[in-house]
């Protein structure tokens, strides 16, 4: 009967800390190996996402992404809520480490854009489904050629949607900085498909 209470309480308890916010169990994460597993949960996917978008290995992104969690639970009493999201403080530590293993292995840091688009509908009419498809293609060629830091904004905003605040925080750049690269970015390749679409008329 106690076996069972115990059981019961400790369901109770997994259930209460699943509600809380990332910043309450970061903080509970400290003592609590228990908040630090559901943080895990919560944010694993989205971290071997970019690491993964950073660096076009399946087994480097498992890699990376097993460390950025080593390393927040290490310096998880570095961790002080002070307006920044923990998921913030969390891509801080893969884009570090993103960073070091492209330093390392001298790779070019390049995003795999292959799935970063919707096939079109095959009940598309044939022509417009080519055009589509080439599209798609043209705009993956522009994107490989952007310098990484681009390549990186473009994941934090479109594909991770992160709000500028956030991503000026895993980049080390101020909000206005940030604001500024994505226009910048933003108009490069508008200039850079013009020509082509231009071409098609």
């Amino acid at each position: 009967m106690l076996a069972l209470e115990g059981t019961a309480k400790g369901v109770e308890l997994r259930v209460s800390l699943t509600e809380e916010k990332d910043e309450v169990l970061a903080e509970r994460a400290k003592t609590d190996r228990e908040a630090f597993g559901i943080l895990y949960e919560r944010h694993a996917r989205r971290i071997y996402n970019y690491v993964y978008y950073r660096t076009s290995s399946v087994a480097d992104a498992e890699d990376l992404t097993a460390r950025t969690f080593y390393q927040a639970l290490s310096n998880l009493h570095r961790y002080k809520v002070q307006g920044v999201p923990f998921s913030a403080w969390l891509f801080r530590i893969a884009h570090n480490l993103v960073a070091n293993w492209h330093r390392d292995t001298g790779r070019h840091r390049s995003v795999p854009l292959d799935g970063l688009h919707e096939l079109p509908n095959v009940s598309d009419d044939p022509p417009r489904m080519a055009e589509s498809l080439e599209e798609c293609r043209e705009l993956r060629a522009v994107l490989r050629r952007l310098p990484a830091d681009r390549q990186q904004l473009l994941i934090l905003k479109f594909v991770e949607r992160m709000p500028n605040a956030q991503i000026a925080t895993v980049m080390g750049r101020t909000e206005g900085a940030v604001k500024a690269l994505l226009h910048r970015t933003i108009e490069n390749l508008k200039l850079q498909l013009a020509p082509t679409k231009a071409g098609k008329r």
